[in-house]
């Protein structure tokens, strides 16, 4: 009797045992599986001079982040900084920065990087958060997304952020909304203000080495300039010689020129911020192409370079660095397009049907010359005379 007893009770024992074992495998497992699917595969990535946090996409295509850079406070230490204006002192604080916090991406833009020399042409339109009607219209218009003649257009809005509080979060909330619906923004925690346009340019062309290395060509412009892409596609592939694998850098030339130094001009620049009188020859940065091997190019001067506020101005310093040149297009015209006479209209198609680009346009001109030089029955030149 007390033999089977034992021998019940270790039956039991060991039943239990196996029971105890089976239940804490099983809450190992579901344990396991929500952590999983909660981190949604996060993970930390360090290298030698940035802590950089990726987050994978659906494609191994990955967002980059980065903390905000702090103030340089050793700048007030320059002669007569008290002296200039307090955008010029905001400047030469943050001269330093060259990484913010990036919140809008999209990694996988170009198809991913290797697959990048897919885009014939990418359009980059600098602007402004407050700025929705001005992308609303390019988007219906030239910087559509496109197949033309067998090349694709791609385009990417880049931006920065404006005001504060509420302000800046609606601000924040309208490019989100955009982007869900478009998927064409990329946007960084920094001022969107004239003189950080060259931070602005420099976040993208690191942004462009990381996702979109091999893209054939690019336009480089504002959100208020009138482009032909169809010309810019017409013209790019009838260069002899240059698949976006060489150098090409083209618009409307500007030369000998030098630092405004009156301290009321909006392109006031101090001998604080550079003591040199001249400026190498540079591209209105109203628009201009670029191949994709230049604005790498650009973009590797930039890491050894001071950054500058002009940023068409500073686009010519990277380019004499590397012993490059601008060249002119007589189918830009970032000054505005000079018509014949005051007494015929400015805006008439036929003056422009044939250009490359144009600066500036309000949101309504764009969209009506858009369609008018696509009107099949234009008429211009001999033919309108014609008529």
């Amino acid at each position: 009797m007390f033999v089977f007893y034992r021998v019940s009770t270790m039956r039991i024992i060991t039943a239990r045992t196996f029971l105890l074992v089976g239940a804490f495998l099983l809450v190992l497992y579901l344990c396991k599986d929500f952590s999983d699917h909660k981190t949604g595969h996060l993970y930390l990535d360090v290298r030698e001079n940035d802590s950089k946090i990726r987050q994978t996409t659906t494609n191994n295509s990955y967002v980059y982040s980065w903390p905000n850079c702090q103030q340089n406070m050793s700048a007030a230490n320059i002669t007569d900084f008290n002296k200039l204006p307090g955008h010029i002192q905001d400047f030469l604080y943050y001269q330093h920065c060259r990484h913010f916090p990036m919140l809008l991406d999209i990694p996988d833009k170009c198809g991913g990087a290797d697959r990048s020399a897919e885009v014939f042409l990418l359009l980059v339109i600098k602007s402004s958060p407050v700025n929705y009607d001005r992308r609303e219209v390019l988007r219906k218009t030239w910087a559509k997304e496109r197949l033309h003649n067998g090349i694709w257009i791609r385009r990417l809005f880049i931006s920065g952020t404006m005001d504060s509080g509420y302000e800046k979060k609606r601000l924040n909330k309208l490019l989100e909304l955009e982007q869900r619906e478009y998927n064409d923004i990329l946007q960084w925690d920094f001022s969107d203000s004239f003189y950080n346009l060259t931070l602005k340019q420099i976040l993208f062309l690191e942004w462009m080495e990381r996702n979109c290395p091999k893209a054939r060509f690019l336009l480089n412009g504002d959100d208020d300039v009138f482009a032909n892409t169809d010309n810019m596609v017409e013209y790019l592939k009838g260069l002899m010689d240059n698949d976006g694998s060489k150098h090409l850098f083209t618009g409307q030339l500007i030369e000998n020129t030098k630092p405004v130094r009156w301290s009321q001009s909006k392109y006031f620049i101090p001998v604080q911020v550079q003591e040199s009188e001249s400026y190498p020859p540079y591209c209105g940065g109203g628009g201009f192409l670029l191949s994709g091997y230049t604005a790498l190019v650009i973009y590797n001067m930039s890491l050894s370079s001071t950054i500058h506020p002009i940023d068409d101005a500073y686009m010519g310093m990277c380019l004499a660095k590397a012993g490059l040149a601008p060249a002119s297009h007589i189918g830009v015209k970032t000054l505005g397009l000079d018509v014949p006479s005051s007494k015929v209209d400015g805006y008439d198609p036929c003056y422009y049907k044939d250009m490359l680009l144009v600066h500036r346009f309000l949101p309504a001109h764009m969209y009506l010359m858009w369609h008018s030089i696509h009107d099949p029955h234009l008429k211009c030149g001999l033919e309108k005379q014609l008529v």
